[in-house]
């Protein structure tokens, strides 16, 4: 039996306990993803290995950090499992794990390289050129990166409550940081970056929120 044919089998188990508990089934998995429902049939049971694209798109849909997946999968992550983090802490870790081992970045990422970002951005959503470039370009970047995953939802839900101006000045402000930063492609991580161009915008959505709900 090859090497890595324990390994795809155990990222099986897990889509299928995932999808188990969702609720969904492996052609709904297929129309969620787009990906081919005969190649998510051999990824489960283990006559294809998952690649990095396919992992990203499982972990958006099914809602599981993809650190988790691309361990199944059998790729190599550091997971530092004798300290004890925050989700987010915890996001962070694997995603300079894989930063370094792309050899395709080599800045050390930080919760807190996003919050400067983020800082820059809210005084940028006061002006209306920071409004024409929300109202304008959110649509065109979802276009780009697709629809599916609970981060995605997220940005839209923020987008409608800031084209609505539902909220105070200060919180629409905090908003539209997050929203620039996922429209803007030059962020923290290059967008580029693949599978992991998208992550720190997650993060951001989960600090902005934070954000809000400390003002609330």
């Amino acid at each position: 039996m090859p090497d890595d044919q324990p390994k795809t089998s155990k990222l099986g188990l897990l889509l299928k306990e995932l999808l188990k508990e969702r609720s969904l089934s492996m052609r709904k998995l297929s129309e969620l993803t787009n990906i081919d429902t005969a190649t998510i049939s051999r990824i489960i049971n283990g006559k294809r290995r998952a690649n990095p694209e396919h992992l990203q798109k499982f972990a958006d849909c099914l809602d599981i950090p993809i650190a988790d997946l691309f361990i199944a999968a059998g790729y190599s992550i550091d997971q530092r499992k004798e300290q004890q983090y925050s989700d987010i802490h915890s996001s962070i870790d694997s995603i300079q794990s894989i930063l370094e081992s792309s050899e395709l970045y080599n800045k050390t990422f930080t919760i807190e390289s996003v919050e400067q970002q983020l800082t820059k951005y809210e005084l940028y959503s006061y002006t209306e050129e920071g409004k024409e470039t929300i109202l304008n370009g959110f649509e065109k970047k979802l276009m780009k990166v697709g629809s599916i995953g609970p981060f995605i939802s997220q940005f839209k839900d923020m987008f409608e409550r800031f084209r609505l101006r539902n909220g105070t000045s200060a919180e629409l402000a905090i908003i539209g940081s997050a929203l620039i930063y996922f429209i803007i492609s030059v962020d923290v991580i290059p967008d580029y970056i693949f599978p992991i161009g998208y992550l720190d915008d997650a993060i951001a959505v989960k600090l902005v929120l934070n954000s809000l709900s400390t003002k609330a």
